[in-house]
């Protein structure tokens, strides 16, 4: 078996793959990038079991064969080489010999059968859309899931597939986001829960790309085609919590107010708050936000005053203030709407502009008790 790849390419390939590594693995073969040629084709795939990932590169070869390479020592050693072309031969010694323009590197690899298989979806259904709506979908929301191990279905993305919209959502129990696109569609109603790690390589891989995205899924697996790759994931096991019924519909105070001026002030005064609850207090009168934050134990306190464009009852409501600066920073809008109906319901963020045709993201941040 023996191949002629240029260094940069290949690097290239590599570096999007290795992201499914993990740093430990139970079986050490899962430590290794798995190389399948099959004459000028070369398939290199990476996996965690959970997630695995292949390309498809183009180099000079005639041969066939399938070896598992270390991934670490491989990374490292093409991270160094300038561009040229890098020749792969595997020896009967169990090395695999690098040869670049001016040396030779030998690397001990593994038998290509012992690479895990990745699984094959039994009748799928499937949905195409643009790699850089999905990309914007996984921004939008991922963010806001939850990291507790305990509650598994809130640490993915809810995709959402109807015959009208696809929508996607995304919740820690204090903060939702549902993301919704009305202008593409689903043949069939679906929905499944997408965990972090491929959502985070998909978004990074995906993003400002209009190759179209091939989704194919069913109760267990999801796999996305693109370009010359393709992605397979396990689904989270279990039922999404009913997030529309915690969306409260009746809110009849509404705070409109420019996007960046608000962030920067909540970034401001939240230095002031104390550390472990992060609270800043909102006192909203007339076209006046009072936004204040107070750290009782080291007698640090911070106030700013906003004018902003208010319909409603004058209230005040105390919030997290990373949740509520991580909302405004995940908006692309320049003048974003706050809805409120009482000082213990959840608000609800949403843009005003800034969004494309057929696009729509409803933020609800959950309030924190205020200590008079």
């Amino acid at each position: 078996m023996k191949f002629i790849v240029s260094s940069t390419y290949l690097l290239k390939q590599l570096q999007v793959l290795g992201g499914v590594i993990n740093s430990s693995n139970t079986l050490p073969i899962l430590d290794n990038f798995l190389f399948e040629l099959n004459n000028s084709k070369l398939t290199v795939s990476a996996s965690d079991l959970e997630t695995t990932m292949s390309s498809t590169i183009n180099v000079e070869s005639d041969s066939e064969g399938s070896v598992a390479i270390p991934a670490k020592l491989l990374l490292d050693t093409l991270k160094t080489f300038p561009e040229q072309p890098l020749t792969f031969v595997v020896e009967e010694n169990n090395t695999v010999e690098i040869s670049s323009n001016h040396g030779k590197y030998a690397l001990a690899y593994a038998n290509g059968e012992e690479f895990p298989k990745a699984v094959a979806l039994e009748n799928p259904s499937s949905t195409t859309l643009s790699g850089d709506v999905l990309a914007n979908a996984i921004s939008k929301t991922i963010f806001a899931a939850g990291n507790d191990d305990l509650r598994p279905v809130m640490s993915g993305v809810f995709f959402q597939f109807s015959t009208e919209s696809l929508t996607f959502v995304a919740t820690d129990a204090h903060k939702l986001v549902k993301y919704t696109r009305s202008d593409v569609s689903a043949n069939e109603t679906a929905e499944f829960i997408m965990p972090k790690k491929p959502l985070n390589l998909l978004k990074g891989i995906l993003a400002g790309s209009d190759e179209d995205v091939l989704i194919e899924y069913n109760d267990s697996n999801a796999k996305f085609t693109f370009d010359s790759s393709v992605l397979i994931c396990r689904l989270i096991d279990g039922k999404y919590p009913n997030y529309e019924a915690v969306i409260p519909k009746e809110n009849p105070n509404k705070l409109t107010i420019a996007r960046t001026q608000f962030l920067n002030s909540v970034k401001r005064v939240s230095i002031f708050s104390n550390k472990t609850t992060h609270q800043i207090r909102l006192k909203i009168a007339g076209a006046e936000l009072n936004i204040s934050a107070e750290d009782i134990d080291y007698s640090n306190k911070a106030e700013e005053r906003l004018t902003c464009d208010y319909q409603g009852d004058d209230m005040q409501i105390g919030f997290n203030s990373r949740f509520l600066s991580e909302m405004l920073g995940n908006l692309s809008a320049s003048e974003v709407q706050l809805e409120m109906s009482l000082p213990n319901r959840a608000g609800i963020l949403t843009p005003i502009d800034g969004l494309d045709e057929g696009e729509n993201v409803t933020m609800l941040v959950m309030p924190v008790m205020l200590n008079n």
